[in-house]
């Protein structure tokens, strides 16, 4: 907001006549913070469920950091992604993974979420995994598999927004054997999506992205990522992200590669390796999801020699040039964690943040994105009143919904719903 006043002013300066201030010019409005965080939870115990967590996220509230509102989803199935951003309107698809459910949660009223529907497969597409809007509030989504079991790769499948099948294409290719929908990132500038191939599951191991058409879901071409030094950094691919010209795209692997995508709009589509963090095993390393803000790229690293938040300036894509590094000694963590899923609030300087595995992986922590240097920082007022450690526990025994025991956080987004925002129970 503040790079796109400048040229606004100079022109009000300049269209002034000496010795004449003329009016002075309107200054941008600056954002409101998101008044909300929206966290899908995975129950630990048996016999409870996986639920939405409402957490207060206004800095200048009297409930800042605390869990508002819950409401459980009626089953336990290892609670996963929701959508990556919060949409255009009151509807949130989050996934209970090993469940191979769906479920739409409404939060029109953020005080009283409701579970507004569910699905499980679609036809014989089975155990979606993720899901991003459309021009127009079509959702379209990845599933894992066909049938039951793990032998046949899955699809695209193009939801409407309250849920209901709309049309799908098949993933299997035999340019990569190993594919198995992982996640899905739309292109309308150029009329592309991209999906990605890696097994929730950890049987198969692809090593390809797919380039589709977005108008009719035909596909254009599998492509190979290049091996790159390692020798093993290609596979598993993750998550693309596009830059600020909504074209540009990049693609990260859970092995910590990162790929320029080039050619998307052609027939011919291909990968160059950009970048890479080290990464030996899965036992302690991997890169999860990452986000981009204007020319900074922030990339989710585990790594047994010490995890950290990487900032990476990503003007020239081709050249990431890294910038700063978040480690666990700067929040005040003691020994391994894993952060694995962040998301950006909406023109805001705030991260959220959870965990895979370690000391974190109960908790729920907020950052911050210098927008002009890429400095990465704790928000140390994130977190439970009178307690020393930041972020949000959840590992408790008593929630809004009521007596349950502990949960891990996953997916979670900023939200600033459309109704009903004022009222506190």
């Amino acid at each position: 907001m503040r790079r796109r006043a400048i040229p606004l002013v100079l022109f009000a300066f300049a269209a002034c006549g000496p010795g004449d201030s003329g009016p002075a010019p309107e200054a941008a409005p600056v954002p409101s913070p998101s008044p909300f965080l929206y966290v899908w939870a995975g129950a630990e115990g048996e016999g409870e469920s996986d639920f939405l967590a409402v957490i207060d996220a206004d800095p200048v509230s009297e409930r800042y950091a605390e869990i508002v509102a819950s409401v459980p989803v009626g089953l336990k199935g290892m609670a996963h992604h929701s959508e990556h951003v919060m949409p255009d309107g009151d509807t949130l698809f989050v996934n209970s993974f090993r469940a191979g459910a769906t479920f739409l949660i409404d939060v029109s009223d953020p005080y009283a979420p409701r579970v507004a529907g569910s699905f499980r497969g679609m036809g014989d597409y089975t155990y979606p995994h993720t899901f991003e809007r459309l021009p127009g509030g079509n959702v379209l989504a990845t599933f894992q598999t066909r049938g039951e079991g793990n032998a046949v790769a899955g699809g695209l499948v193009e939801l409407d927004p309250s849920g209901g099948f709309v049309r799908a294409v098949d993933v299997a290719d035999p340019v990569d054997p190993e594919i198995r929908a992982y996640s899905v990132t739309p292109i309308p500038k150029i009329d592309r999506a991209v999906s990605t191939t890696s097994d929730m599951w950890g049987e198969a191991t692809g090593s390809s992205f797919q380039v589709w058409r977005l108008s009719d879901l035909s596909r254009i071409a599998t492509v190979r990522l290049p091996e790159g030094p390692a020798g093993t950094g290609h596979l598993d691919p993750a998550e693309v992200r596009l830059l600020p010209d909504s074209v540009t795209a990049v693609l990260t692997t859970f092995r910590c590669n990162m790929y320029l995508l080039r050619g998307l709009e052609t027939e011919a589509p291909r990968a160059e390796l950009v970048y890479s963090l080290p990464w030996e095993t899965y036992d302690t390393d991997q890169c999860g999801i990452p986000l981009t803000r204007g020319r900074f790229w922030v990339q989710t690293w585990a790594h047994a020699s010490g995890s950290a938040l990487v900032s990476l300036d990503i003007s020239d894509p081709a050249r990431p040039v890294e910038v700063d590094r978040l480690t666990g000694d700067e929040i005040g963590l003691t020994g391994y964690w894993e952060p694995h899923w962040i998301s950006m609030e909406p023109d805001g300087d705030r991260i959220v943040l959870t965990s895979s595995s370690g000391e974190t992986v109960h908790r729920v922590l907020v950052l911050r994105l210098d927008p002009e240097t890429g400095d990465l920082s704790l928000d140390p007022s994130f977190r439970d009143p009178d307690s020393e450690v930041p972020g949000v526990r959840f590992d408790r025994s008593v929630w809004p919904h009521g007596a349950a025991g502990p949960a891990r956080p996953h997916g979670s987004v900023f939200a600033r719903p459309g109704a009903r925002t004022d009222r506190a129970p």
